[in-house]
């Protein structure tokens, strides 16, 4: 029996074409591809701006640059993410301030914003965790206060906001991963920084070249963060089927709540009322989540949990005035939260093989 995997890259033909293609131009950076899965991305999310990139934790850092954010400046995220949307902010200086998370979506709690905000607060980093988009009650927070909306949008590629917005569409700045893993990807490591703001657009090319213009003149602090021309036209035909593909992930998502839905020790994840879920991740709250993840192994199944350390408590952040700090919600369902398998090529019967695999084991703990 072949193990079912957390994930799996898609490659097919056209990718294929489109990145030989590419090769044989000898045209491999700073070409038509990048500019065109900018434009092409940033259109489909209703920003005005795509700028290709090397990796989503590059975007994140490129984005605290492109707002000014640096040392005596305190940035709010969620300690239940990725260490990447914490670290991003201590490498340009500054300080990330934790925040617990909603016990119902898991994104960041507007009430916790409100409890950690100062005058030193310059930035709110919203994670769109698992695919799920956060509260747009955020967004007019951080106009009221003159605080920046960055969305951490790694996980949530063709998500859809209360207000109908795309993640992408929502923040001043947005951040997407594009890692094999990943509902869009690009044959590798790959990032997007995207901004609604006309006045970020220009340098946000700009930062990922050096900070220079078209006479090669840098005017800002900037790096070699750019993505391969290969990269770009490999996910440019992955965008031409994301639609399809994030149709094929609702579906098995509907396939396990109906599934899971009155199963002893474990809780289902919740939508947030009026949005669309990009399902990058399908996590399941359970009692005992060694239990459920041994269970699954036994059936040639992967499983993770999301994420067993909160980033205040991780070894980097050893010495944070926060490090022994008790969030309720992220700390109860921290080591809790067990995904499995999700993702668009699964066949009817690898969904079926999960349904059983984790009613099973549901049972077996009774």
């Amino acid at each position: 029996m072949t193990r079912i995997p957390m994930a799996q890259p898609s490659w097919d033909d056209d990718m294929r074409k489109a990145a030989l293609q590419t090769l044989d131009s000898l045209h491999w950076v700073k070409g038509p591809e990048g500019k065109a899965f900018g434009k092409e991305f940033s259109e489909y999310c209703g920003a005005v701006q795509g700028t290709p990139c090397q990796s989503g934790s590059v975007a994140l850092w490129g984005a605290l640059r492109l707002l000014g954010i640096g040392p005596g400046d305190e940035v709010l995220v969620p300690s239940l993410t990725y260490i990447a949307t914490a670290t991003c902010v201590s490498l340009v200086g500054a300080t990330p301030v934790f925040v617990d998370v909603e016990p119902e979506y898991w994104c960041v709690d507007p009430a916790s914003l409100e409890a950690k905000r100062t005058t030193n607060t310059k930035a709110v980093i919203a994670v769109h965790l698992f695919g799920q988009m956060s509260d747009d009650v955020i967004v007019d927070w951080c106009r009221q206060h003159d605080i920046a909306y960055i969305e951490d949008a790694a996980q949530a590629h063709g998500a859809v906001s209360t207000n109908g917005i795309k993640a992408g569409g929502v923040g001043d700045v947005a951040c997407f991963s594009f890692f094999p893993s990943k509902n869009l990807a690009v044959g590798g490591e790959g990032g997007m920084m995207m901004t609604r703001r006309q006045d970020l657009a220009a340098r946000m090319d700009a930062l990922v070249n050096h900070g220079r213009d078209a006479r090669l003149e840098s005017h800002e602090l900037g790096s070699n963060l750019r993505m391969s021309e290969v990269s770009a036209a490999i996910g440019r035909v992955q965008l031409q089927r994301l639609e399809g593909w994030l149709g094929r992930r609702r579906n098995i998502a509907a396939r396990y709540h109906q599934a899971f839905s009155k199963l002893p020790g474990i809780e289902l994840p919740e939508v947030r009322p009026g949005t669309e879920h990009a399902w990058h991740q399908y996590c399941l709250l359970a009692q005992e989540p060694d239990n459920l993840r041994s269970a699954l192994d036994a059936a040639d199944i992967d499983s993770r949990v999301y994420y067993a350390t909160p980033c205040h408590r991780q070894e980097v952040y050893a010495t944070h005035f926060q490090h022994d700090e008790i969030f309720p919600v992220t700390d109860s369902i921290a080591h809790r939260l067990v995904a499995v398998p999700i993702f668009h090529q699964m066949t009817d019967k690898q969904i079926e093989r999960v349904i059983q695999a984790v009613v099973k084991a549901s049972h077996q703990g009774e």
